[in-house]
């Protein structure tokens, strides 16, 4: 259900399916502990799209929430459009706003120069 990586700095964390109602606490709980792990290097969480429905959009909300309360970066990425709208409408306006990108690729790349600037 869950990968993740280094790439340029960044931890690059994969959703591979839908962690359903009942997965989604146990996942928040995995990834905040990657966070942790690796802060402060900031975080890319890439939704795969069997994971891009309401329980993994849920996933990504609650990360972004501990990730303000540590100071990190988070971006997240799913090709579906509909479901980055729902990321933009829903995130929280904290200290760190979520960035939502289509491509990892890019998402790295963006998260990697904000993490040396």
């Amino acid at each position: 259900m869950l990968s993740h990586a280094i790439e340029r700095g960044v931890l690059v964390v994969t959703v591979h399916d839908d962690p359903g109602i009942d997965g989604r606490a146990d996942l928040v709980l995995d990834i905040e502990g990657l966070v942790r792990a690796y802060q402060p290097a900031p975080v890319v969480i890439v939704l795969e799209e069997p994971a891009a429905g309401p329980a993994g959009l849920s996933v990504v909300l609650r990360v972004h929430r501990a990730c303000n309360a540590l100071g990190v970066l988070l971006s997240a990425v799913t090709s579906s459009a509909p479901a980055r709208r729902l990321l933009e409408a829903n995130a929280e306006t904290g200290t760190t706003r979520l960035i939502i990108h289509a491509r990892a690729d890019i998402a790295v790349a963006t998260a990697a120069l904000a993490a040396v600037a």
